[in-house]
Protein backbone atom coordinates (compact mmCIF):
# COMPACT_ATOMS: atom_id res chain seq x y z
CA UNK A 1 0.00 0.00 0.00
CA UNK A 2 1.69 3.23 1.13
CA UNK A 3 5.31 3.41 2.12
CA UNK A 4 4.51 5.64 5.10
CA UNK A 5 1.64 7.27 6.89
CA UNK A 6 2.84 10.59 5.42
CA UNK A 7 2.21 9.22 1.91
CA UNK A 8 -1.23 8.06 2.95
CA UNK A 9 -2.06 11.48 4.39
CA UNK A 10 -0.80 13.23 1.21
CA UNK A 11 -2.92 10.94 -0.95
CA UNK A 12 -6.04 11.39 1.18
CA UNK A 13 -5.61 15.18 1.15
CA UNK A 14 -5.15 15.24 -2.64
CA UNK A 15 -8.17 13.00 -3.11
CA UNK A 16 -10.38 15.03 -0.76
CA UNK A 17 -9.26 18.39 -2.19
CA UNK A 18 -9.24 17.59 -5.91
CA UNK A 19 -11.53 14.66 -6.68
CA UNK A 20 -14.42 16.92 -7.67
CA UNK A 21 -12.25 19.10 -9.94
CA UNK A 22 -10.74 16.05 -11.67
CA UNK A 23 -14.18 14.46 -12.10
CA UNK A 24 -15.53 17.67 -13.67
CA UNK A 25 -12.51 17.79 -15.99
CA UNK A 26 -13.22 14.23 -17.15
CA UNK A 27 -16.98 14.86 -17.47
CA UNK A 28 -16.34 17.76 -19.84
CA UNK A 29 -14.29 15.51 -22.10
CA UNK A 30 -15.89 12.08 -21.88
CA UNK A 31 -19.35 10.56 -21.59
CA UNK A 32 -20.37 10.12 -17.97
CA UNK A 33 -20.02 6.35 -18.23
CA UNK A 34 -16.30 6.78 -18.94
CA UNK A 35 -15.63 9.98 -17.02
CA UNK A 36 -16.07 8.40 -13.60
CA UNK A 37 -13.69 5.58 -14.54
CA UNK A 38 -11.15 8.07 -15.87
CA UNK A 39 -11.31 10.13 -12.67
CA UNK A 40 -10.81 6.98 -10.60
CA UNK A 41 -7.85 6.02 -12.80
CA UNK A 42 -6.25 9.41 -12.13
CA UNK A 43 -6.20 8.66 -8.42
CA UNK A 44 -4.94 5.13 -8.99
CA UNK A 45 -1.98 6.71 -10.79
CA UNK A 46 -1.59 9.25 -7.98
CA UNK A 47 -1.58 6.40 -5.46
CA UNK A 48 1.05 4.48 -7.41
CA UNK A 49 3.19 7.58 -8.01
CA UNK A 50 2.71 9.28 -4.66
CA UNK A 51 6.46 9.87 -4.44
CA UNK A 52 6.34 11.83 -7.74
CA UNK A 53 3.19 13.81 -6.94
CA UNK A 54 4.14 17.42 -6.20
CA UNK A 55 2.88 19.16 -3.12
CA UNK A 56 1.02 22.42 -2.61
CA UNK A 57 -0.16 24.48 -5.56
CA UNK A 58 1.46 22.09 -8.04
CA UNK A 59 -0.70 19.10 -7.05
CA UNK A 60 -3.80 20.05 -9.05
CA UNK A 61 -1.97 20.84 -12.31
CA UNK A 62 -0.08 17.55 -11.96
CA UNK A 63 -3.37 15.70 -11.47
CA UNK A 64 -4.80 17.50 -14.53
CA UNK A 65 -1.80 16.25 -16.50
CA UNK A 66 -2.54 12.71 -15.38
CA UNK A 67 -6.25 13.23 -16.19
CA UNK A 68 -5.33 14.48 -19.65
CA UNK A 69 -3.46 11.25 -20.30
CA UNK A 70 -6.32 9.16 -18.94
CA UNK A 71 -8.84 10.99 -21.14
CA UNK A 72 -6.65 10.36 -24.19
CA UNK A 73 -6.43 6.69 -23.25
CA UNK A 74 -10.23 6.42 -22.93
CA UNK A 75 -10.75 8.24 -26.24
CA UNK A 76 -8.27 5.96 -27.99
CA UNK A 77 -10.12 2.99 -26.57
CA UNK A 78 -13.45 4.42 -27.74
CA UNK A 79 -12.10 4.97 -31.27
CA UNK A 80 -10.74 1.43 -31.42
CA UNK A 81 -13.99 0.03 -30.11
CA UNK A 82 -16.03 2.06 -32.61
CA UNK A 83 -13.77 0.98 -35.47
CA UNK A 84 -14.15 -2.63 -34.44
CA UNK A 85 -17.94 -2.29 -34.27
CA UNK A 86 -17.94 -0.79 -37.77
CA UNK A 87 -15.82 -3.64 -39.08
CA UNK A 88 -18.05 -6.20 -37.45
CA UNK A 89 -21.35 -4.66 -38.45
CA UNK A 90 -20.46 -3.12 -41.78
CA UNK A 91 -22.42 -0.05 -40.71
CA UNK A 92 -21.01 3.48 -40.53
CA UNK A 93 -20.47 4.97 -37.11
CA UNK A 94 -21.51 8.47 -36.15
CA UNK A 95 -19.82 10.41 -33.37
CA UNK A 96 -21.76 10.82 -30.16
CA UNK A 97 -22.50 14.44 -29.32
CA UNK A 98 -20.16 15.71 -26.64
CA UNK A 99 -21.21 17.24 -23.35
CA UNK A 100 -21.15 20.67 -24.98
CA UNK A 101 -24.20 19.78 -27.11
CA UNK A 102 -26.19 19.08 -23.96
CA UNK A 103 -25.17 22.27 -22.17
CA UNK A 104 -25.44 24.76 -25.01
CA UNK A 105 -28.76 26.51 -25.41
CA UNK A 106 -27.55 29.88 -26.59
CA UNK A 107 -26.68 30.49 -30.25
CA UNK A 108 -23.58 32.52 -29.37
CA UNK A 109 -22.25 29.68 -27.26
CA UNK A 110 -23.03 27.19 -30.02
CA UNK A 111 -21.12 29.35 -32.50
CA UNK A 112 -18.15 29.51 -30.13
CA UNK A 113 -18.14 25.73 -29.69
CA UNK A 114 -18.32 25.23 -33.47
CA UNK A 115 -15.35 27.54 -33.88
CA UNK A 116 -13.49 25.71 -31.10
CA UNK A 117 -14.03 22.40 -32.90
CA UNK A 118 -12.33 23.75 -36.02
CA UNK A 119 -9.13 24.18 -34.04
CA UNK A 120 -6.55 21.46 -33.55
CA UNK A 121 -6.78 19.27 -30.48
CA UNK A 122 -3.76 20.99 -28.86
CA UNK A 123 -5.41 24.42 -29.16
CA UNK A 124 -8.70 23.03 -27.88
CA UNK A 125 -7.02 21.53 -24.82
CA UNK A 126 -5.17 24.73 -23.96
CA UNK A 127 -8.32 26.82 -24.24
CA UNK A 128 -10.29 24.35 -22.15
CA UNK A 129 -7.61 24.28 -19.45
CA UNK A 130 -7.75 28.07 -19.27
CA UNK A 131 -11.54 28.49 -19.54
CA UNK A 132 -13.02 25.39 -17.90
CA UNK A 133 -10.38 24.56 -15.34
CA UNK A 134 -9.41 28.23 -14.66
CA UNK A 135 -5.73 27.37 -14.69
CA UNK A 136 -3.05 30.04 -14.82
CA UNK A 137 -0.51 30.00 -17.64
CA UNK A 138 2.05 28.54 -15.22
CA UNK A 139 -0.34 25.75 -14.26
CA UNK A 140 -1.10 25.08 -17.94
CA UNK A 141 2.65 24.75 -18.45
CA UNK A 142 2.77 22.05 -15.76
CA UNK A 143 -0.15 20.14 -17.33
CA UNK A 144 1.38 20.31 -20.81
CA UNK A 145 4.92 19.65 -19.63
CA UNK A 146 6.43 22.82 -21.13
CA UNK A 147 7.92 26.10 -19.93
CA UNK A 148 5.65 28.93 -18.79
CA UNK A 149 6.83 31.04 -21.74
CA UNK A 150 5.90 28.28 -24.19
CA UNK A 151 2.52 27.87 -22.50
CA UNK A 152 1.90 31.62 -22.70
CA UNK A 153 2.69 31.60 -26.43
CA UNK A 154 0.50 28.55 -27.00
CA UNK A 155 -2.40 30.17 -25.10
CA UNK A 156 -2.02 33.38 -27.07
CA UNK A 157 -1.90 31.59 -30.42
CA UNK A 158 -4.84 29.34 -29.56
CA UNK A 159 -6.90 32.36 -28.50
CA UNK A 160 -6.10 34.17 -31.75
CA UNK A 161 -7.01 31.09 -33.79
CA UNK A 162 -10.31 30.81 -31.93
CA UNK A 163 -11.06 34.49 -32.49
CA UNK A 164 -10.32 34.09 -36.23
CA UNK A 165 -12.53 30.98 -36.43
CA UNK A 166 -15.42 32.82 -34.75
CA UNK A 167 -14.98 35.75 -37.16
CA UNK A 168 -15.06 33.40 -40.17
CA UNK A 169 -18.15 31.67 -38.81
CA UNK A 170 -19.89 35.01 -38.20
CA UNK A 171 -19.25 36.16 -41.76
CA UNK A 172 -20.65 32.89 -43.17
CA UNK A 173 -23.79 33.14 -41.05
CA UNK A 174 -24.51 36.84 -41.72
CA UNK A 175 -27.71 37.22 -43.75
CA UNK A 176 -27.33 38.91 -47.13
CA UNK A 177 -30.14 40.51 -49.05
CA UNK A 178 -32.76 39.34 -46.59
CA UNK A 179 -36.19 40.87 -46.59
CA UNK A 180 -39.18 40.57 -44.37
CA UNK A 181 -42.04 38.46 -45.69
CA UNK A 182 -45.45 39.88 -44.79
CA UNK A 183 -47.86 37.78 -42.77
CA UNK A 184 -49.62 35.34 -45.06
CA UNK A 185 -46.63 34.89 -47.39
CA UNK A 186 -45.42 36.48 -50.61
CA UNK A 187 -48.34 36.09 -52.85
Amino acid sequence: MFESSTDEIRFREAFDDYFDAITRYCLRRLPQSNANDAAASVFVVAWRKIDKMPEGDETLPWLYGVARNEVRTFRRSQRRSAALRVKLSGQPSYPVAGPEAVVIRNDDQAQLIRALKTLGSADQEILRLRAYENLSVNQVAVVLGCTPDAAKKRCSRATKRLRDAVDRSSRRRAPTGSRAIPEGGDG
